[in-house]
């Protein structure tokens, strides 16, 4: 019972950047359909990269000498300055969430997911229920942050975009220093 409570505490740790991200996008009048798929999408993601992480393990970190942090860092800066420029862009109300930027956004924030699942036999030799309950973790706070992010905005209006955009270049600057 104690590793499935430390794997949900994982789970909700790898969340919260998933959170703190959908809250942002919310903001900018998402439709929910795309709520609801940008949420599968980080939940499958969440499922399949720490996989991906324990299978492949310190090969692939070694051979591309990768850093994830940085990495991230600079999606979120970039995802930051798009939402940013369609801020002011007065015949685009809204970020657009097209099918590629949704797996780019859902593949940054699976990154962490990823470097967890190499040293993830450390913690559970069940992989695929590790695997279950980040991605539960992550489609739950996925959703509930673009829901949160959607309809504050209509409560905060333009101030609660420029918060958005302020915390994605928190955490973009968060990352690449960490």
């Amino acid at each position: 019972m104690s590793i499935v409570l430390s794997l949900f505490l994982i789970g909700i740790s790898l969340s919260m950047d998933t959170f703190s991200i959908s809250l942002s996008i919310g903001s900018f009048n998402i439709s929910k359909r795309k709520i609801l798929l940008f949420s599968l999408l980080v939940g499958v993601l969440h499922f399949f990269m720490p996989l991906f992480g324990f299978i492949l393990g310190e090969k692939i970190v070694n051979f591309l000498n990768v850093n994830v942090n940085f990495l991230l860092g600079v999606i979120l800066i970039l995802i930051g300055i798009e939402m940013l420029i369609s801020l002011f862009n007065k015949e685009e109300k809204h970020f657009d969430l097209s099918i590629i930027n949704m797996f780019l956004i859902a593949i940054s924030v699976s990154l962490d997911s990823f470097s967890t699942g190499l040293g993830l036999s450390a913690i559970s030799s069940n992989i695929v229920m590790s695997g279950v309950i980040f991605s539960v973790c992550a489609f739950s706070f996925t959703f509930m942050g673009l829901l949160i992010g959607k309809y504050s905005s209509g409560i905060l209006g333009i101030y609660g975009n420029i918060l958005g955009i302020i915390l994605l270049f928190v955490l973009g600057i968060f990352h690449l220093f960490a």
